[in-house]
């Protein structure tokens, strides 16, 4: 298993630089995502990680061998694109087995590596189809297998789910994250998603303009983000923000209640909003500063218009 590793990378395009002296490690065998809104540089460090684009200053690492000047087929990493860059010409066995052929092995030890990853990915029935007779989840699978038949040293994945539908992103979520248990490989993971990214990982960097703003696991980020753009690019409902005493208040949506409690910070409301969402209701509301939303798994029974105290405890408070 490998550690990434990255000492004080920066890139440019002129003047323009998309990532500042980014210092991080990723451990071995960990599933770590690399989520934010689209031009926070996230894609820029994972084709660095490739070889795809070029480090401007700083080193990149795998272990402790600089990779800044490796070429990209040297470095012995597989990946998965958002349009999963299957060749359409290629049945599924064919596209599955391309890399092997590559490496110049064998017939017989590239047929029992097509079977045993087909047979792992739930393609065995597949093989012979070319991909335009595929679904999306089964492209996707496609090109998963391709990374991962020659057991590279590092996976990197590049939005791979955003093509597919809700549900069966939902289960392909899953279906990624058990593969890597599973081989144990340094996975990076690219998303915009912030629930992917909560779900999938083992831990997360959060960017934005090019630089982190936390790194930690889905837990540490959800109950203590660093800042307020943490605080509200987390969680959904994101976290409320709330002007208070001239400071900003944080409290997750779940962690605004109806009754005190001792040093509870009131907050005066009118409700502007209920939402029914099948297993929990949003109750939206406005301060006299904020549009709020609390978080209940029981039916509020109150109407919009009407209003209400809710009280944040001191325990659950977030001071930015």
């Amino acid at each position: 298993m490998t550690r990434i590793r990255f000492d004080a990378v920066s890139k440019s395009y002129g003047p323009v630089e998309p990532l500042r002296q980014i210092s991080f490690s990723i451990e071995p065998g960990e599933f770590f995502v690399l989520v934010g809104p689209s031009g926070c540089g996230k894609s820029t460090l994972l084709r660095m990680i490739a070889g795809l684009e070029s480090v401007t200053s700083g080193r990149l690492l795998f272990d402790d061998e600089v990779m800044n000047d490796v070429e990209p087929r040297q470095r012995d990493v597989g990946m998965v694109f958002q349009n999963y860059a299957l060749y359409p010409h290629l049945t599924v066995a064919e596209n599955l087995a391309f890399p092997l052929q590559i490496r110049k092995q064998s017939r017989q030890e590239i047929d029992a590596a097509v079977e045993r990853i087909a047979a792992s990915l739930g393609l065995s029935q597949l093989l012979s189809r070319k991909p335009k007779q595929l679904s999306g989840g089964q492209r996707q699978r496609v090109a998963v297998g391709r990374a991962i038949i020659r057991r590279p040293r590092v996976f990197l994945f590049d939005e791979p789910l955003s093509n597919l539908d809700a549900q069966l992103r939902s289960h392909m979520r899953t279906e990624l994250r058990t593969l890597q248990r599973e081989l144990g490989v340094t996975t990076v993971y690219v998303t915009h998603d912030q629930v992917e990214a909560m779900t999938m990982s083992d831990r997360m960097a959060i960017l934005n303009n090019g630089i982190i703003q936390q790194i930690g696991t889905p837990a540490e980020i959800y109950d203590r983000p660093a800042n307020t753009f943490v605080a509200s690019f987390t969680g959904s409902p994101p976290m409320n923000l709330i002007t208070y005493d001239g400071r900003t208040l944080g409290a997750r949506p779940e962690r605004l209640h109806t009754q005190p409690c001792q040093g509870a910070h009131e907050l005066p409301v009118t409700i502007t909003s209920v939402e029914f969402v099948g297993h929990e209701w949003l109750i939206h509301a406005r301060t006299a500063s904020n549009i709020i939303t609390m978080r209940r798994s029981d039916d509020p029974m109150i109407a919009v218009g009407t209003s209400a105290m809710w009280y944040v405890h001191p325990e659950d408070a977030r001071w930015f």
